[in-house]
């Protein structure tokens, strides 16, 4: 069967249709085709037995009122990023009713009839809406079982009739939320490196929002492929809102450790080049996201605090120079916030994305 595989074939046919995973599975598909394949897909993933071991969950509440609640976040925030690059925030600020009518308008969005959607699809890099299965489609080993609405909401906000119809609205009050809460936690990571609240902020690492959002169709064969296969974000930093379906798991230690679902947090990560700039004091995490064995879509939506789109190659980052000394000198060269491609294909042997900076 495999010599009459034309994958580069399969993969256009598939493109064109422009309706997605979710169109294949509400064409009703009882397998999956094998551009999703995946070798790498290991359910039955060992755990330490000894020791069960939890991301952290951070309670934001009264930062702004207390020296020494915000004290304790930092030192928490930093203890979390240092050891899993991960954490969980609850009393974080933004409203959950937002949060939840986030979630539903990006449900509508994908719920719509493939004709309307079909509008929107595209894999041109100069548009800054985009709809479309998998970014690396092309690239990558193996598709996941995902489709995904991403867009550029900073510095230059959309327009509410640029947007979709079923979702602008709420995608942009929503992002300025978001962008309030990364203003504060750039201020609690910059202070857990013990430098000044603004230091990441003047680097301009809170500028740049890029939004994804993610529907994870049921999956008729969870065992064959992932919605999001093994991988490490190109951001500063990631926050996550997830619907309470869960599915995403984070390695630590050579295990893959289960984030689980809590419908009032919202997950937040280290992306490469926060662990560039902080060199290595943070850690960006590889991280997955199982295929949807359940009987609803799932939904999530990752906020990506990235380089500003507008003006991507004047920046230059390396490690920050007030954290370096003779005991700790500089792990990467520096480099211009272009290379930090987020289109870049992924190698499937993990994350490989800072490799080519190392000194």
């Amino acid at each position: 069967m495999a010599e009459n595989y034309d994958r580069a074939s399969e993969l256009k046919a598939f493109d064109e249709m422009k309706i997605g995973v979710k169109g294949l599975v509400d064409a009703g598909v009882t397998k999956v085709p094998r551009i999703f394949h995946n070798p790498h897909v290991n359910v039955a993933n060992p755990k330490p037995t000894s020791t069960v071991v939890m991301i952290p969950t951070i309670d934001l509440g009264g930062v702004f009122e207390s020296t020494v609640v915000r004290e304790s976040v930092v030192a928490k925030v930093k203890d979390a990023m240092e050891k899993f690059g991960f954490f969980q925030a609850i009393n974080h600020g933004v409203p959950l009713d937002v949060m939840e009518k986030m979630i539903n308008g990006i449900r509508r969005f994908h719920d719509q009839d493939p004709e309307v959607r079909k509008m929107f699809y595209t894999r041109d890099k100069t548009k800054k809406l985009k709809y479309h299965s998998n970014a690396d489609l092309y690239e990558s080993p193996a598709a996941s079982w995902r489709d995904t609405l991403s867009c550029v909401m900073a510095p230059d906000v959309p327009k509410a009739e640029d947007l979709p119809e079923v979702c602008g609205e709420i995608m942009l009050q929503y992002s300025k939320e978001v962008m309030k809460l990364a203003e504060l936690m750039f201020e609690i990571l910059s202070e857990a490196l013990g430098l000044s609240p603004n230091h990441l902020k003047e680097m301009d690492c809170a500028k740049g929002l890029w939004m994804l959002c993610h529907c994870f169709p049921p999956c008729p064969e969870p065992n064959r492929t992932f919605g999001g296969a093994q991988h490490t974000d190109r951001s500063f930093l990631t926050i996550l809102l997830n619907d309470n379906n869960g599915g995403l798991q984070v390695l630590y230690d050579g295990y893959w450790i289960d984030v689980p679902p809590n419908p009032e947090a919202l997950i937040f990560n280290v992306g490469d080049f926060l662990q560039l700039i902080s060199n290595d004091k943070f850690v960006s995490m590889e991280h997955r996201i199982l295929a949807n064995g359940g009987e609803e879509p799932r939904i999530s939506v990752a906020c990506f605090f990235v380089h500003s789109f507008t003006s991507p190659s004047s920046r230059v980052y390396g490690p920050i120079k007030e954290l370096l000394s003779e005991l700790n000198p500089p792990k990467y060269r520096d480099t211009t916030s272009e290379s930090s491609n987020h289109y870049v294909a992924r190698k499937p042997n993990g994350n490989s994305s800072l490799d080519h900076l190392r000194i």
